[in-house]
Order: C-alpha cells, then structure tokens, then sequence
C-alpha cells in the first residue's frame, strides 16, 4: 500500500498530517478481499465454490470496500507515528477529506487529516536523592480494649422489660404492628407486623419513634406525622399521615460482656482471638493512613521536580472532568468552604492548575514505569476485577463477565494497579525515613498544596 503523508503542522507537542491513499491500492485490495472469500461463499443457483467473483462484488462489493477503507484509515494511521518516531498522547483524531461515498465505490482517493499531540521528554529526577519521612502509628492495648467495648455495646441483647414499670424507654427494643394511613386510607408499602425497632435509632420516619417511648406490652397507639419533603416515595412527599400501631412487646437492652462468649457470637474462637483481629484491624487502618500521606508527599515532590510542556488535549480533558463535579457541587451547594465566594474566573483558574498536575504526575508515573517495565500482571488484573464484581453481592458473576469482555473497563481497572507498583518501585528507591507519630498526627486532614489533585 502506498501511502502519500505531508507534514502539515510542528508546533509543541501538536501534529497535524495529511494522508492519502489512491483509490488503484484500494481497488487491489478489495480484489485480493474478493478473490479470498468467492469460493467460501454459497449462494442460491451456484453450486459450492462455483459463483463468479463479479456477482459476489455486486452483493457485497461496498460492504467489503467499506472494510478495507477502516483497515486503510487504521494501517495508514500507524504508519504515520511509525515513520515520525513519536509516542502519541492519546488516540489520534481522524477527518476524512472530500466524499467518503466516493471512496467506498472507488471513484476517489481515501484522503484524510490526522492530528494529535505527542508524549512530551521527560527528564526522571533522580529517584534515589528524594528524601520523605513516612508517619507510623501502632495501636496500643488500651485501643484494643475501647474497640472491644465498643463492640459489645453494638452486639447488645434486648430482654423482656420487667419490674414495676413496663414503658419503653429511649434505647428500648418494641416489637409492633402497624398500619399506616392518609385520609383514612392505608397507603402501599405502609403496613407491617412484628417489627422490632429500637427507639431513638432513627430507623423509621422521623417523629414515629419519639412517640412511642411510654407505650407498654398490648398498648394501642396513634401516631401522627408528616413526611418529609425530600421522602424518597414521590406520593408520600409532605403527605400527613396516621400509623394505627399496636405494641407486642417492649424489650430493655442489656450490654454483652466483652468475653469468650462474645467472640463465639461473632464467629471467632474467644476473646484473645478477636483481640487479634482488632489489633490487626486497627494495623491496617492505620497503615492505609501512613501510605496515603506518605505517597501523598512523594507525589508533591514529584510534581515540584519536574518541569516539561503538558499536552494540550489532555489538560483540557481532565479539567473538563473536574469542572463537570465542580458545577455539580455548586447546583447541590456543595462547594468546599474554601471555594465558596470566589469568581468563576478564579475557580477555572484554580481548578486548572489540578488539572495540570494531574496530568504532569501521571506522565510522570507513566515514564517511571515505561522505563522500568513496570507491568500489571493478567494474574493481578483478574483479581482486581473479582474483588470489583464481589461488591455488587448477586450479581457479581455477571460483573465480573462484563469486565473480561470489556477492554475499556480493563484499562479503568488496570490504572490505579498500575500506579500503586510504580509508587512502590519509587519508594524502593527513595530515601524514607519511619518517624513514630500519634494516632491524631496521622489521621488529621493536613492542608492540601495548591493544585493538589488527589
């Protein structure tokens, strides 16, 4: 295939290149197409293998021209980058010149601009001079003892109220029958028997549970209320309602000790071995903190260390996606307080400027790993996408097939794996120095830099 390529612009990182394919290559190829499939084809009044290649070309003739243009427009692309020698950043835009119909009947050249930018130089700082401190915290005995505690208040019993007096209490546990109504009518979805619902949980409409503290064992109650306007049944929003309720029993809460027993209830062997699984609970929450900040500080000399032209297209892209949340925090007034005041001017600007490092530390993280080889295993990919699929419970099978058929969603996954091992390939290679903090040092929001992406 000969194909003609003209240079049309050089400017940055910016490309533009005119490309033409003569209508005679596209004619041999659609021929040699032709010749390859007539004698697969079986069509009625021929015999197998016996049908003229002319007749297959009036059937089929523009169909398969239409193939051999894509296969042209893909093959020709790639010949382009391959003879400038350039790494693009992102899919090269394709427009087709004159009449494309022309094209596919072969009565004119395939003619077409291609443009796109290309991956700036990068010059790597120098990985092994970077000097971070990374923040450590263990959790101490006495954190074990509060989150065990903790634990067995959650798991509490409730019992039967007895005594003197058998109202319910806020806390308590009632177990009831109701029916809801508007204007005398029950309304769907408003009717149900032997509920238990703890007062003062927050459970049920607000209102519902605060008027049923006092009630005892067989009481009969009305309760009254409004729902709310933001209710999430469209015919029930600011409707008043009445709950005709009956009481079946009202149980008082009575705390689980924290022993053998309890851990039996939670499924593990006794109390020393839900201990452990605390302790090591905390470690891990602790130790997701120490990596956030400590990667959150490689990330902030990354940027300051680096200094190279972005390219054009993908800083707009991704301030595109940043502004699109912005405008959406703002319809729902949900502007960070810092924000909250300023110009839209000073916004796009602010926001610009994360936008620009973003982009600026994932090519520089991408030009860590191109250069190491830093790869994301099949192995690493697959589990990544199990453990996706098993958030969505039932369905996760069908989750997961989607993700194996779907390269894109692939790609979604295999970024931030990615990421994660070329940070530990830097770290590997940086100075970092373990410095023991306290559990508030580590945990506290610190103020982010400006431009700081995340």
């Amino acid at each position: 295939m000969s194909v003609q390529i003209v240079e049309k612009l050089q400017e940055g990182l910016s490309r533009v290149y005119g490309v033409t394919i003569p209508a005679a290559d596209l004619e041999e190829k659609l021929e040699s197409r032709l010749r390859e499939i007539t004698p697969q084809m079986n069509i009625k009044g021929f015999r197998p293998g016996k049908v003229p290649q002319a007749h297959v070309r009036r059937l089929h003739g523009k169909a398969i021209m239409a193939e051999v243009v894509q296969e042209s427009l893909s093959e020709s692309a790639q010949k382009v980058i391959d003879d400038a020698a350039v790494r693009p950043a992102g899919e090269p835009d394709l427009k087709p010149e004159g009449d494309i119909q022309q094209v596919i009947e072969g009565k004119a050249d395939l003619a077409y601009e291609m443009s796109f930018e290309i991956m700036p130089d990068i010059t790597l700082t120098d990985m092994s001079a970077i000097e971070l401190t990374r923040p450590v915290y263990e959790p101490t005995d006495g954190e074990v003892d509060e989150a065990v505690t903790e634990l067995a208040n959650q798991n509490k019993t409730y019992e039967p109220r007895t005594g003197k007096s058998l109202k319910a209490k806020d806390g308590d546990m009632v177990n009831i029958d109701f029916v809801g109504k508007i204007d005398g009518t029950p309304f769907e979805g408003g009717t149900a028997e032997k509920v238990d619902l703890v007062l003062g949980s927050g459970q049920f409409i607000p209102g519902f549970e605060e008027q049923l503290v006092g009630v005892k064992p067989d009481e009969e109650k009305v309760v009254k209320l409004t729902f709310p306007e933001n209710y999430q049944a469209e015919n029930l929003k600011g409707k008043a309602a009445e709950f005709d309720v009956r009481v079946n029993e009202v149980k008082a809460p009575k705390a689980s000790k924290a022993d053998d027993a309890l851990a039996e209830r939670l499924g593990l062997e006794n109390l020393e071995k839900l201990r452990e699984v605390i302790r090591t609970n905390l470690g891990e929450q602790y130790a997701g903190a120490t990596r956030f900040k400590v990667k959150r500080a490689l990330l902030d000399v990354l940027d300051t260390r680096h200094d190279f032209p972005l390219p054009p297209k993908m800083v707009e892209a991704e301030f595109e996606g940043i502004w699109k949340q912005v405008e959406a925090d703002k319809e729902r007034e949900g502007l960070p307080p810092e924000d909250t005041g300023k110009s839209e001017d000073e916004l796009r600007t602010e926001y610009r400027k994360i936008a620009e490092r973003r982009v600026r530390l994932g090519l520089v993280l991408a030009e860590v790993g191109r250069v190491n080889d830093v790869q994301v295993t099949e192995q690493e990919l697959a589990e990544a996408m199990r453990q996706e699929a098993m958030r969505y419970g039932a369905q996760a099978q069908q989750i997961f097939d989607m993700f194996r058929k779907e390269p894109s969603l692939q790609a979604q996954m295999r970024a931030p794996i990615f990421e994660e091992k070329v940070v530990d390939l830097i770290l590997a290679k940086a100075k970092v120095e373990d410095a023991k903090t306290t559990k508030e040092e580590l945990l506290k929001e610190d103020d982010l830099p400006e431009g700081y992406g995340g």
